[in-house]
């Protein structure tokens, strides 16, 4: 058989759905097997797209997501989402052509050193060059990307490579398990946790990745440990369990922030650091770090750790939890109300145009609970991150390591293909939406019925929102539309504009309800965001 064939069966073998790309010259043998092949190629209209879906498909599923383009431009055009799923900590195979080895030693066209430019953003990066490492090279790709921490691992494929004659099989799959937390740091950790004053858990994507959700909120409960989770782990806690905070990372005095300030004893769980760095939440450096994790903890000034904790997050937080005393009372029962209060405080202001409260309001109602939300990255993240309430894990979800604009759109048609039975949701900006905006022609021919909402204020509101905290003053952050109504007609979707604050409501219902692509248009009062700061400057925390 060709190489390319039998590169396609390792993808089989590793139980690979889906493909994301586009098709290229230096990949046609391996378009050419994906035909034969059970495994569905998504067409995409640019690579960021596929690179994108494949980051947020590998982080709602846990198994690698993989994009496809070819040499020089289409390879570089993967790297920006390949970073996003790196950094997320999202496994992701990415697989590029090239042009023959023939030609790799001198300046030829469209020629880059792919190897080389992925290895700085992934795992692991290779090159084939020769056929008979086909399943190894393989293999390591996705047991790499799919081990903790889980990431993006690069593939180029040489065409002359690609067209050789090959006898080879794919290598057995086999999938490591995290080990067992040693007994002293079970101890030692239970110990601290015991006699703590005011312990605090801050629980990370890592969390989610290690699907210990349900060990984590009983390990709260039992322990009477109040939860505050990073952006990219909420639903790591229900909501409206007692002991959950909500999100941390506004980097601003907020109500969790004013938790961290009491805690003397800080319980990180599954947390990366890329997620909300430390300097935010332990400026003084001065309080007990515990980390819980699978691997060990990054070195950083300001997270000094006490006590480390590796191994399977899941059996870690059982182990502790058997030894450790429980705390009592309410601690910091107060934050959550005051958080809750702010959440409700414009759930019935209609006024045009909408606050951002009043918009999570009417989301949160239309969608039923495990239904998934893809926010983009923009002023309205921050009010997702904060006020968007979730009662399981991957219902929203937030790029917050990369934290690139334009992965919403793309990343919801990957959530609708891993989850066809959920109804999906981008939450995305005005600016963001545009970035990627051409995948609407993915979903509609792939008919995955999506509704994108746009936070529409014909600009860029986060960095206008910086600019007037900073200096008083904004720098070049306005700019124009088009008529996103026409827009979405002129794909075949269905556009919606909000024109009355009432109708937003409704006007999601129906939107959810159309099994096809529809597209709201609504506008977004951001002077909410100077609101919220000097609020948050101001506040004493209510503890």
């Amino acid at each position: 058989m060709k190489a390319a064939e039998l590169f396609v069966r390792c993808l089989e073998n590793e139980e690979v759905e889906y493909v994301f790309g586009i098709p290229g010259e230096e990949n046609l043998d391996v378009m050419d097997a994906l035909l034969d092949s059970d495994i569905t190629f998504v067409t995409t209209r640019h690579e960021q797209g596929a690179a994108f879906m494949a980051d947020v498909y590998g982080r709602l599923t846990g198994k690698a997501g993989v994009c496809l383009g070819t040499l020089g431009p289409g390879a570089t055009n993967l790297f920006t989402g390949v970073a996003d799923a790196n950094m997320d900590h999202a496994p992701l195979v990415a697989i590029a052509g090239q042009a023959s080895t023939h030609r790799l030693h001198k300046e030829s066209h469209q020629v880059l050193d792919l190897e080389e430019i992925f290895r700085a953003i992934t795992k692991y990066s290779s090159r084939l060059l020769s056929p008979d490492i086909i399943p190894e090279v393989v293999r390591k790709a996705f047991k790499v990307a799919q081990t903790e921490k889980s990431g993006a691992c690069f593939i180029e494929f040489p065409e002359n490579i690609a067209e050789m004659e090959i006898d080879e099989q794919p290598l057995p799959v086999s999938y490591p398990y995290p080990p067992e937390p040693p007994g002293e740091k079970v101890d030692r950790a239970a110990d601290l946790i015991s006699r703590a004053k005011h312990p605090i858990i801050l629980a990370g994507n890592g969390v989610i990745r290690s699907r210990a959700w349900q060990q984590l909120a009983d390990f709260a409960e039992r322990m009477r440990i109040p939860v505050a989770n990073t952006f990219m782990a909420k639903g790591a806690i229900p909501f409206k369990h007692s002991m959950a905070l909500g999100s941390a990372g506004l980097q601003a005095n907020d109500y969790v922030s004013c938790g961290f300030s009491k805690a003397d004893v800080i319980i990180c769980v599954g947390y990366d650091l890329v997620e909300y760095h430390p300097y935010l939440w332990h400026p003084t450096r001065d309080r007990t770090i515990i980390h819980i994790d699978n691997s060990p903890a990054e070195v950083d000034a300001f997270y000094p750790v006490s006590v480390g904790v590796v191994g399977d997050i899941k059996h870690s937080l059982l182990r502790i939890m058997e030894v450790a005393s429980p705390h009592t009372g309410t601690a910091m029962k107060s934050l959550r109300s005051a958080l809750i209060e702010d959440m409700n405080q414009h759930k019935d202001d209609v006024n045009l145009p909408l606050k951002p409260q009043k918009i999570i309001w009417d989301l949160r109602t239309a969608m039923d609970m495990e239904d998934i939300a893809l926010c983009d990255v923009g002023a309205h993240k921050m009010w997702m991150a904060r006020m968007f309430r979730c009662e399981f894990p991957n219902t929203c979800l937030i790029s917050n390591g990369f934290a690139s604009m334009g992965i919403a759109l793309p990343g919801a048609i990957a959530a609708k293909l891993a989850f066809p039975d959920r109804k999906v949701v981008a939450v995305t900006g005005d600016a963001g939406f545009l970035m990627n905006s051409q995948e609407i022609e993915t979903a509609m021919r792939m008919q995955t019925p999506i509704v994108i909402l746009i936070w529409n204020d014909n600009g860029y509101g986060l960095i206008e929102w910086k600019q007037m905290s900073s200096f008083g003053r904004k720098s070049h952050v306005d700019f124009n539309n088009p008529d996103f109504v026409k827009y979405a007609e002129s794909f075949g979707a269905r556009g919606y504009r909000i024109e009355k604050g009432e109708d937003l409501l409704p006007t999601l219902k129906t939107a959810l309800a159309d099994n096809t692509v529809s597209i709201i248009d609504c506008p977004v009062d951001y002077s909410e965001n100077l609101k919220l700061t000097q609020k948050l400057g101001e506040m004493i925390c209510p503890i």
